[in-house]
């Protein structure tokens, strides 16, 4: 069964992404660092699924079908118990296709653009 908790901390998630959305920043790693997540590209992956163009989808992120068993698993992990085997066969799998994007020259979804990012520029202009 769903806890309390849970739902708390899921609607404050969403709650936090909607909000961001709207100020115009999609990834609030990306903003701050300027450089891509392991989850960068699932947003536009699941809005091409929606539109059913999985092409699209995969392209945008590979693992965007991942993310609702994901969270069905998270929600029941108190009746799975291999629980904590899906957890890190899971990240495992985000950080594998996160560090192959990082590394392909030809990839504009996960990029390292440091000097893009907040937290550069914060520091850029108290240095100068």
């Amino acid at each position: 069964m769903i806890s309390k908790n849970d739902i708390k901390a899921i609607s404050v998630i969403l709650l936090f992404y909607i909000l961001i959305e709207c100020i115009g920043i999609t990834c609030p790693i990306k903003f701050l660092t300027g450089i891509s997540c392991a989850g960068c590209g699932m947003s536009r992956a699941f809005l091409s699924a929606l539109k059913l163009d999985f092409v699209s989808a995969f392209h945008f992120h590979p693992l965007f079908w991942l993310v609702i068993p994901a969270v069905l698993i998270f929600i029941f992990k108190d009746k799975i118990p291999f629980f904590k085997i899906c957890f890190i066969v899971i990240v495992s799998l985000f950080l594998i296709v996160y560090l192959i994007r990082m590394f392909q020259p030809n990839d504009n979804i996960v990029v390292f653009e440091p000097q893009t990012g907040f937290i550069y520029s914060i520091i850029n202009r108290l240095i100068q």
